[in-house]
């Protein structure tokens, strides 16, 4: 009987012996961090209810805040490991900014964080209206030329620029068209219509050459004023270029190619080009009023010019997404420009 019992009770004790013998696991080491301070006046007094924020160095910019209680001290617990930035701001005094580095398990002591008093300054708020900011940007950009001498206004560098007025594209336009280059370049284009015997039926000399400068202006002005004052303004297009600068050279190509049936809207939205299209073909048609007569091909003549200017825009899309900006003088570095 006694056997019995003390077999049973060896039975009973069993697991128990084993669980004791069994070796308990290591603890783990620890995986955070903490940091602690103090925070001073230049006198040495507790400064209470400062604040003090621990922000990561790393993408993600994580940040975590704590004040001061009345002993003047901060402790952040649980902080992984990493470089930090540890801001320090109190009413009165300057902001202190000090960088320090975590080690997993690390008790981090900061010596003490003495603030120093805030030189008196007067901060003076500005505050522009969109209209104002408007304007700046119109400004800058009727001052653009390439090379300082050929107007370049119709491009907007900046990345996301304000839409123009029904005012600004007018102004635009009219500037274009009278600016004393354009005179220049009407000039250049009607000696050259006449050197290779373009339109004879305008004849040579002073007269056919004054002929053909009346016509390539007449060109000039209706092409500005409906394509790019009259037509943006009742569809609510903006007439302008907006470059681009950044991506692959197929890209670009693309972009600037495509530009020429395509164009932002007033609301930032791409849209079909119709200010542009319906504006060249308006300007083609009027052409039949004063081209020779035996050079108006009626309908022809107006796809034939809108066909040309599509091409030139295409061409001249091309130049400023490459280089013109190289070679117009104070535009800002955007850091690249409109993005698809």
């Amino acid at each position: 009987m006694k056997k019995l019992v003390a077999l049973t009770g060896l039975l009973l004790l069993a697991p128990f012996c084993a669980t004791a013998q069994t070796p308990l696991p290591a603890a783990p080491q620890a995986t955070v961090a903490s940091v602690s301070g103090v925070v001073l006046d230049p006198a040495g007094s507790l400064v209470q209810n400062a604040r003090v924020a621990l922000t990561a160095k790393n993408e993600s910019r994580t940040e975590t805040a704590t004040n001061t209680g009345a002993d003047g001290a901060f402790n952040f617990s649980l902080v992984p490991p990493g470089d930090y930035t540890l801001t320090v701001t109190a009413p009165g005094f300057a902001p202190l900014i000090n960088s320090l580095s975590l080690t997993a398990g690390q008790a981090y002591q900061t010596p003490d964080v003495v603030l120093t008093v805030a030189t008196a300054t007067q901060q003076v708020q500005v505050s522009v209206s969109p209209e104002q900011m408007q304007a700046f940007e119109v400004d800058m950009e009727v001052h653009q030329r390439v090379l300082g001498v050929i107007p370049n206004y119709y491009v907007a560098y900046e990345p996301n620029p304000l839409p123009l007025t029904p005012k600004h594209k007018f102004e635009i336009a009219m500037r274009q068209v009278f600016d004393p280059i354009s005179f220049a370049g009407t000039g250049l284009t009607a000696g050259l219509q006449e050197y290779f015997g373009m339109f004879k039926g305008y004849g040579w000399g002073p007269a056919g050459y004054g002929k053909r400068y009346g016509a390539v202006m007449a060109d000039s002005v209706s092409g500005a004023l409906i394509g790019n004052a009259a037509l943006p303004i009742v569809l609510h297009q903006d007439p302008r270029y907006f470059y681009k600068g950044t991506g692959t050279v197929r890209e670009r190509v693309w972009y600037a190619i495509s530009f020429t049936v395509r164009c932002k809207g007033d609301n930032g939205k791409w849209q079909p080009n119709y200010s542009g299209i319906l504006g060249g073909m308006a300007s083609g048609g009027i052409s039949n009023f004063y081209y020779p007569p035996q050079d108006r091909n009626g309908v022809a003549l107006t796809f034939e010019n809108t066909g040309y200017g599509l091409l030139g825009g295409a061409v001249g899309n091309l130049f400023q997404e490459f280089l013109v900006k190289k070679l117009t003088p104070h535009v800002p570095d955007y850091k690249g420009g409109i993005h698809d």
